[in-house]
């Protein structure tokens, strides 16, 4: 993991109002992805599979947060957790994404 991994990450992470680093066969990742959907959510999705540095990204994040699985989730700069943190605080989504801007 390099330290430019780190800064690509944060950048995503600072620039975006919902930020999801994700895996495309991940089933847990399309059930974060389903429920910032229905909740009208904009987010910007990382595929860690798809792209050229995801391994490198992927260390940035438990860097980062502490945390390797998929989805990582980012609301508001601020690190939810994965996907069963999301659906822990489904009811207090519509108001994270308002604050957040993102719906």
């Amino acid at each position: 993991m390099s330290a430019t991994a780190v800064q690509k990450v944060q950048t995503i992470i600072d620039e975006n109002a919902v930020a999801v680093f994700s895996k495309s066969y991940c089933p847990y990742c399309r059930a974060t992805k389903e429920a910032l959907t229905k909740a009208g959510a904009k987010f910007c999705e990382i595929q860690l599979d798809q792209v050229d540095d995801g391994a490198d990204l992927q260390a940035a994040l438990q860097k980062i947060n502490g945390q390797r699985t998929v989805p990582s989730i980012y609301i508001g700069q601020k690190h939810i957790g994965g996907n069963s943190d999301l659906q822990a605080r489904k009811s207090e989504l519509p108001t994270l994404l308002k604050t957040a801007g993102a719906v």
